[in-house]
């Protein structure tokens, strides 16, 4: 499966990285991180879908996110359950999501009206240690995203990236 990500800044993976004792009764606690724009699906050439992404994403500008706390979905449409995330407010980037939406089928429960912005921390776990740590303050990280990231999903690496205008 392709999809198009958010690449986060260091300042993103720092906090992960300082929350990752407090995940490791999780099942799977993620060390890689980044934001889930928007799935793709498959094609025998990732290059077509690479060239229907540039035409919905084109004069999209940089836009603006922000990290702004701990929550979880405690019953999530696909996967283990909870699963805990940094959440990420951008209606910047929920417009993108719009705009591929127009070019890519809706994944039902997860796209369009269903889609929170998040950096996933951690799933399948205990829905007391999620709720406590939805309770934690943490200090807001803000950047710009100026560029998106192809991912490639059976591989989990990028394939290559587009930059957004400033």
């Amino acid at each position: 499966m392709y999809s198009v990500n958010v690449p986060v800044p260091g300042r993103v993976r720092q906090l992960a990285d300082q929350l990752y004792p407090s995940l490791i009764d999780f099942e799977t606690v993620r060390e890689d991180h980044s934001c889930l724009l928007k799935r793709l699906g498959d094609a025998p050439h990732v290059s077509q879908l690479q060239r229907r992404a540039h035409r919905a994403l084109e004069g999209a500008p940089a836009v603006e996110a922000q990290i702004t706390g701990i929550d979880y979905f405690e019953d999530p449409p696909l996967g283990s359950a909870p699963v805990v995330y940094l959440a990420v407010e951008s209606p910047g980037l929920e417009s993108i999501h719009e705009q591929l939406l127009a070019e890519f089928d809706r994944v039902e429960g997860l796209e369009g009206e269903d889609y929170v912005p998040h950096v996933t921390l951690a799933r399948g776990g205990n829905l007391e240690t999620a709720q406590r740590l939805a309770e934690r303050d943490i200090e807001p990280v803000t950047w710009t995203v100026t560029e998106l990231e192809f991912w490639d999903g059976a591989y989990k690496l990028p394939v290559s990236r587009v930059s957004l205008p400033a």
